[in-house]
């Protein structure tokens, strides 16, 4: 079993426990609002498409500056977001990056409120390594209500 799990991943568990992690603390930065760290995890070009934007938003400054909105938004709505990322499927690319599809929820809290479930969502990421470390080069968000 181990052995399929390995061929199935990344080529190995390390870089697929790698990505898990990447993922953990990319979520959380984003969570925090912390907008240039999470936009960091970008490459410089990166590219984010999401159905409920015209256009995808490219570059870590748009990124930022869109992180920063939610954020704010969020903060005077008092409203907190968690997004969870699970049921990572991982796969090598002929060159070099890996292609993550995963689940992804949203979790919404509103101050004093109950906790709910935002949006599912499917999110296909495509991870490259920039100074050994990964970031995304391109993601697409589909939304399970808008599919």
């Amino acid at each position: 079993m181990l052995s399929q799990l390995d061929t199935a991943t990344s080529g190995s568990i390390d870089h697929y426990c790698e990505i898990q992690q990447f993922y953990a603390e990319h979520m959380q930065l984003l969570d925090s609002g912390r907008a240039e760290e999470w936009a960091a995890t970008f490459t410089e070009d990166g590219v984010f498409r999401v159905p409920t934007l015209p256009e995808p938003v490219r570059g870590r400054p748009a990124l930022a500056a869109a992180v920063r909105k939610t954020h704010a938004a969020l903060a005077a709505a008092g409203e907190v977001h968690r997004h969870w990322h699970g049921m990572l499927n991982v796969r090598p690319t002929p060159d070099g990056a890996y292609h993550v599809r995963c689940y992804a929820l949203v979790f919404a809290t509103p101050r004093g409120g109950e906790p709910r479930l935002h949006r599912t969502c499917v999110c296909e990421d495509i991870l490259v390594r920039v100074d050994g470390k990964f970031q995304v080069r391109e993601r697409t968000v589909t939304r399970d209500d808008l599919a």
